[in-house]
């Protein structure tokens, strides 16, 4: 908030200064108004009690004279939650939330920034609140400007020790977490399916005892960060990485199964611990992980199953596998993180552990780079691999290589028509939206094996009798 009235401060001065002119006359006409960026000024939808960003509103005069302001004020005062500074001065309690003679020189401009905090309503749905910014000029012309904004009662957790078993069940109330939550050793945390919880910069789920998530096909859970508003006006913090911190897994966490849940937009995705790699660590199904600062998944040393799931677009490897004992079935792997041309693979598989075992079967592996899979180097001889009927954007194997591979297309990156982005629905780096279910004619299609690929898919959706790869049946 200082550095906000300390900005708004110089700019003003800046505005002062620049405007400056001792010869100027001002109109008394009626004829000559101000000009606004906007008749109405919308913010986003902010969470109770929690305030917005700053947000602009231009006035300009293109007036042949100066127009001057007898007096600018916010309607209602502080009853709304509206923050309003005009020309460097806040209008506040102390000077009865107006300001007074204020000149706009013919040509000139100024600026108005406007911060709202949002009040606390015990509703389900936003609700709206609103005021005006009453704009009076010399010649008693009376101007006004609407302020709109939303504001969306969340339940709030500030820190969470889960101790004993525990369920989070909120369909209709979104969730909003300030700080970690810490499942102990020994407990366990369920969430369920429709439940959407929103994380601040700091927050995570740590989790030392086990975590299920039992989402639903029409009923999923939503991991994601805690920012509703845009970046830039056509860019939804929602669709920037690196808003939270993700789930993390600890060497004493086992059985952990997470079923229909997306998340997105945070720092790793999820990471796992080394652990007994004879116990399960992690099953996930019909799961999206998209949009990561850091890794999608990364299994260290451990076991795990990841079905029906997409993994994409993250800094780091989607899918990172170090000494772990993993199995992947009807996947999509696509890394199209659109911040950072160092990014890494689809699938990075280690040998800083050992064995590794790692089977991917009925799954896509693609992704901007002509190389999508990372291999040990040579000498690896704890290292177990198959790929069986799968769409791989890699380098061909050279022939004694060639046992681990059964059923499998290479993906070419020459191929700019059939395969890569093309399979998909929508893959757009300037709005950075992605859809990666397959599209018409997608050349994946009918490719999987029925025998062994899942019945249903990532949306819960029952596959045909010949099925699709990857997480997604077309339909």
């Amino acid at each position: 908030m200082k550095r906000f009235f300390i900005g708004i401060l110089l700019t003003g001065a800046f505005l002062i200064l620049s405007s400056c002119n001792n010869e100027e006359s001002f109109s008394l006409s009626k004829d000559n108004r101000l000009v606004f960026s906007t008749d109405t000024l919308s913010l986003d939808t902010l969470f109770s009690n929690t305030s917005s960003s700053t947000y602009e509103l231009w006035l300009y005069n293109r007036n042949t004279k100066g127009v001057r302001l007898a007096s600018v004020k916010l309607a209602n005062g502080n009853q709304k939650g509206f923050r309003v500074n005009v020309n460097g001065i806040p209008l506040s309690n102390n000077n009865g939330f107006r300001v007074n003679d204020i000149p706009v020189y013919h040509g000139d401009s100024l600026c108005v920034f406007v911060e709202a905090t949002a009040p606390s309503l015990d509703v389900i749905k936003p609700q709206e609140f609103d005021d005006e910014v009453v704009f009076t000029l010399e010649s008693g012309v009376e101007q006004r400007v609407k302020l709109r904004a939303w504001s969306w009662q969340a339940t709030p957790i500030d820190r969470l020790e889960v101790t004993n078993d525990t369920i989070i069940d909120s369909p209709q109330r979104p969730i909003l977490c300030s700080r970690e939550i810490k499942i102990h050793e020994g407990a366990t945390l369920t969430i369920k399916g429709g439940t959407t919880i929103y994380f601040n910069h700091d927050a995570g789920i740590d989790v030392l005892g086990r975590l299920s998530i039992e989402g639903e096909s029409k009923k999923r859970v939503l991991l994601r960060g805690s920012r509703l508003d845009k970046m830039f006006s056509n860019l939804p913090y929602d669709r920037v990485s690196g808003q939270w911190q993700g789930l993390h897994f600890y060497g004493s966490s086992y059985q952990n199964t997470l079923s229909y849940v997306d998340i997105r937009g945070c720092f790793n995705g999820i990471v796992c611990d080394s652990s007994d790699i004879n116990r399960a660590k992690m099953k996930l199904e019909q799961a999206t992980i998209h949009n990561c600062q850091g890794y999608g998944v990364r299994l260290v040393n451990c076991k795990a199953e990841l079905i029906n799931t997409q993994l994409s677009n993250t800094l780091h490897n989607c899918l990172s596998v170090e000494g772990a004992d993993v199995l992947l079935n009807a996947c999509t792997l696509a890394q199209y993180y659109p911040f950072d041309s160092s990014r890494g693979e689809a699938l990075h598989i280690s040998s800083r552990y050992q064995p590794t075992h790692l089977s991917v079967l009925n799954s896509i592996v693609t992704g901007f780079a002509d190389e999508q899979i990372k291999l040990p180097s040579k000498g690896s001889s704890n290292l177990s691999y198959q790929f069986l009927n799968s769409l791989l954007r890699t380098t061909k194997p050279k022939e004694k290589d060639q046992i681990h591979y059964k059923d499998v297309i290479f993906e070419s990156a020459k191929d700019t028509i059939n395969i890569g982005a093309n399979l998909f629905i929508k893959v757009d780096n300037e709005a950075l939206d992605y859809d990666f279910h397959l599209k018409n004619k997608a050349f994946v299609i009918g490719k999987a094996d029925k025998n062994s690929c899942p019945q249903i898919d990532h949306d819960g959706i029952r596959r045909k009798s010949v099925p699709d790869m990857g997480a997604f049946e077309h339909h």
